[in-house]
């Protein structure tokens, strides 16, 4: 395992980068959104690199990122919506889930055998290694599939370790929640995962109300959809209203947990109530509470509204009963 830093030789990181991806190997890469684990999303044996390095289920379909709306539109097709939306929001924090195009070359091992394929474009450094690659690479977070999702290089290395060849360190990642995914259909706009892109953004921009599951299991038609995912080691309760001696405690807003005075570690995702600072530090304080706890993680109440309801997504699959 290599760490590059990237503000320190740009250069030599991009080219190292697509040395080891040419040759089918594995580098975690800094996004906006967290750190992904990038492989050649044309090459087979690549793309079951990352399941294996990750143990992630096979059902499980990836995230191929695209370096923009042209590259895109060689693998999947686009609807007016979709049109739109790619045009509104990339590269940014949207992934779309969009029919794949017959003669398109990703790997069906990255569809995880579906007709659909989720695509995205990055910003910043991903997006130009994309654009030198020339060709789209599938990178789902950075982690052992499940666990909490990295968002610094360290997170990673002390995660996958040797299971990755090249680490490329970005600095903390901006947003700190993976993207926000959608899917446009015919008749309008389902949301499969909310993320770092607010739902309310996507309707202002798309004039359209959002569309939710109301399935208990809903099929698996993207990343972020499995019922127990981001889970810590330690057993973590949401929406608590009391912490006990031993408990890492997260809270909100300044609003202390009665009985956190006997915490193990007290952390607040933004003492000013803003809930962009608190999606940043989420997995990162994820992270911390679960070395520190010698009990349990408990979490105050987020408010769901904005980017509330992807942190609230992820707080309940990390707290949802483990498979």
């Amino acid at each position: 395992m290599t760490i590059l830093s990237i503000a320190q030789n740009e250069d030599r990181a991009r080219k190292d980068a697509c040395g080891i991806l040419s040759e089918g190997g594995l580098v975690a890469l800094p996004t906006e959104t967290v750190y992904g684990l990038a492989a050649d999303a044309t090459n087979g044996e690549a793309v079951a690199r990352i399941f294996e390095a990750k143990g992630r289920p096979r059902f499980n379909p990836l995230i191929c990122h695209m370096s923009g709306i042209a590259m895109a539109r060689r693998y999947v097709e686009f609807n007016a919506m979709a049109e739109r939306l790619a045009e509104t929001f990339w590269p940014g924090p949207l992934t779309l889930v969009l029919p794949l195009k017959a003669d398109a070359a990703i790997h069906p091992l990255a569809c995880a055998g579906l007709d659909t394929l989720a695509v995205r474009v990055p910003t910043g450094f991903a997006q130009g290694l994309i654009a030198e690659f020339d060709r789209p690479l599938a990178a789902p977070s950075a982690n052992t599939s499940g666990k909490v999702s990295s968002t610094t290089a360290d997170h990673v290395a002390a995660d996958l370790g040797n299971r990755v060849r090249l680490i490329l360190d970005g600095g903390p990642a901006a947003i700190g929640l993976e993207s926000t995914i959608v899917k446009p259909t015919k008749t309008g706009i389902e949301l499969l995962r909310p993320g770092g892109l607010a739902a309310a953004e996507i309707e202002a921009a798309s004039g359209m109300r959002l569309t939710r599951s109301t399935e208990a299991a809903p099929a698996i038609e993207a990343p972020g959809m499995l019922r127990s995912h981001y889970a810590p080691g330690a057993h973590l309760r949401i929406n608590a209203q009391t912490a006990a001696a031993g408990d890492a405690v997260i809270t909100f807003a300044g609003k202390a947990i009665p009985g956190d005075e006997h915490a193990s570690i007290v952390l607040d995702l933004s003492p000013s109530g803003n809930l962009r600072e608190a999606a940043a530090n989420l997995f990162d304080f994820m992270k911390r509470a679960d070395t520190a706890a010698r009990n349990q993680i408990v979490v105050a109440p987020i408010p769901k509204e904005g980017l509330g309801e992807a942190i609230n997504d992820r707080l309940e699959r990390a707290a949802a009963p483990r498979v």
